[in-house]
């Protein structure tokens, strides 16, 4: 349930309003815009009297939330959630560009990706230190030496750091070392996960799962922002059908749905999405065109002797083509 304050409302009316909630003992959302503000009822609300809520002073109107996320949904924060990292801006208008290799591999390749993104307009540096990989005999990352790797690349680069958290155990360390914790597909619905992160105020990418559906990984993003961390970016990476042409099928209809029902960023992965190096361009400016707050690519200096998802890596060269593109169709935008 939500509570809509009119346009003349008052600190005091507000502060009746959030009474009147705790009072039933339920949690309260407040949301406060350039012209309203828009107070969420978090809980059990049989006990709420919407007639008593209607009349105090202030109060617009009371909607009922028919979904089952609230934090999440648009109707509890109307305008759209900006995540600042580091000066680094996700959302409203606000384009976040995060590049770099499927798994870090060593200081010297790590730095020389990091270098050559950011010149061509990165703003992000995304690298894998740990490594969940279908086959146990797969190269699963060189795990707290990759993040020590990272820390380097960002020392000589200032790119701001993004890499997958596996594990509640190495948590403390990504809290120390990362800029931006990525909670992976496979693990997006490890609920004990995503509430260890929400307990913390470190910005999070929320991948969409291989098989879930919108209102799911939606919900799970509920479960990092119910603990309390409201710094939270989604991305659609492709989900798994019956199509075999490419290595999943990027959903690049999420950008829209996602924004109708949710005010926080989302962005997308092309290089899962499609998992071939030939269609990340054009994934890349369609998932621009169709409106995400960002786009997170794979970049390699030599994909062929990746030691991971080599053959969705672009090139440093192909990604600065890219991105004089994506400069220009980003500029189109309303």
């Amino acid at each position: 349930m939500i509570v809509v304050m009119k346009k003349d409302y008052t600190s005091d009316d507000i502060n009746q309003v959030v009474n009147y909630i705790e009072n039933k003992r339920l949690k309260v959302n407040v949301s406060k815009g350039k012209e309203t503000c828009v107070i969420g009822i978090l809980g059990d609300i049989t006990e709420v009297n919407v007639e008593e809520v209607q009349a105090l002073k202030g109060v617009s109107k009371v909607l009922k939330v028919q979904e089952p996320y609230k934090k999440v949904n648009r109707l509890f924060h109307p305008e759209d959630t900006i995540i600042n990292i580091n000066g680094n801006k996700i959302g409203g208008k606000n384009l976040g560009i995060i590049a770099g290799p499927c798994a870090v591999e060593s200081e010297e390749q790590i730095v020389e990706i990091a270098k050559q993104v950011k010149k061509s307009g990165a703003n992000f540096l995304r690298g894998g230190a740990f490594k969940p990989r279908t086959s146990p005999y797969s190269f699963q990352g060189l795990e707290l030496e990759g993040l020590k790797l990272m820390e380097i690349a960002k020392q000589e680069t200032g790119l701001p750091i993004v890499s997958e958290l596996m594990s509640i155990g190495h948590l403390d360390e990504f809290m120390k070392s990362v800029d931006v914790i990525q909670i992976g597909a496979r693990n997006m619905q490890n609920y004990d996960l995503l509430k260890q992160v929400g307990r913390t105020n470190k910005p999070v990418i929320l991948k969409r799962g291989l098989s879930s559906t919108i209102e799911e990984w939606l919900l799970s993003a509920e479960h990092i922002m119910a603990g309390g961390n409201e710094n939270v970016i989604l991305c659609e990476r492709g989900i798994r059908t019956f199509e075999t042409y490419t290595r999943n099928t990027l959903d690049l209809n999420a950008v829209p749905v996602v924004k109708k029902y949710s005010h926080l960023p989302i962005i997308v992965d092309p290089s899962h999405g499609t998992g071939s190096s030939e269609y990340v361009e054009s994934m890349a400016k369609a998932s621009i065109v169709a409106g995400c707050d960002g786009i997170m690519i794979e970049v390699h200096n030599n994909p062929e002797k990746a030691l991971s998802d080599g053959q969705q890596s672009i090139t440093p060269q192909q990604f600065d083509k890219l991105m004089k593109k994506i400069k220009i169709l980003s500029s189109l935008e309303d």
